[in-house]
């Protein structure tokens, strides 16, 4: 069947400073009642039996979300690039969802039709929306690994840069599409 989705392995990205967030956890903050975390978790759990959240700080709050938790392999919140090398090493499946903890209205649709394009095309998929990518909001196979750490050991930090070292597909999003709101400042959690 084509349009079979393959295992994959899912991670959220929880690792950051908060610094737009005075520091908060931004995975923790609430939401509607739930940290929001647990609004991506509850919509990927049923896409994948390897859940990784990479995070650097309270990791016994994000243990009940998670079957695996990892940490950057190097202090200091160096930034999401090594959040990203951190989970592909642990990652169960060759194809990997990878989000963000404060993206609370991404769907399942959103999601599968990133793994539909990366394993038609055999490469990385990421949301571009007004002509900008998010890679907050890519599927990317195992295989980039070494490419990725490559460009970690050569000084790149920014994870868009490294991920479009190699070929990358674009699902086309538009400026206006709720799900991919990320809830980086307070001001957006009035919402």
């Amino acid at each position: 069947m084509p349009d079979a989705i393959p295992p994959c392995s899912t991670l959220i990205l929880a690792g950051g400073r908060g610094q737009r967030m005075g520091g908060r956890d931004k995975g923790l903050i609430e939401w509607k009642g739930e940290p929001l975390v647990a609004h991506v978790q509850r919509v990927v759990r049923p896409l994948s039996d390897d859940l990784v959240i990479s995070c650097n700080r309270n990791q016994e709050a994000y243990r009940a979300y998670a079957d695996q938790l990892v940490g950057d392999a190097e202090a200091g919140f160096p930034g999401p690039l090594a959040g990203v090398i951190a989970g592909l090493k642990v990652a169960r499946h060759e194809w990997v969802v990878l989000l963000a903890c404060d993206a609370p209205q991404v769907d399942r649709v959103l999601i599968e039709d990133l793994l539909r394009l990366a394993v038609a095309s055999d490469s990385a998929a990421m949301v571009r929306q007004g002509g900008y990518w998010q890679p907050m909001f890519s599927v990317l196979p195992r295989r980039v690994l070494p490419l990725l750490e490559q460009a970690w050991a050569a000084g790149e930090r920014s994870l868009q840069k490294a991920l479009l070292r190699d070929v990358i597909q674009g699902l086309e999003c538009p400026d206006s599409d709720p799900r991919l709101s990320n809830f980086n400042s307070p001001e957006l959690l009035q919402g």
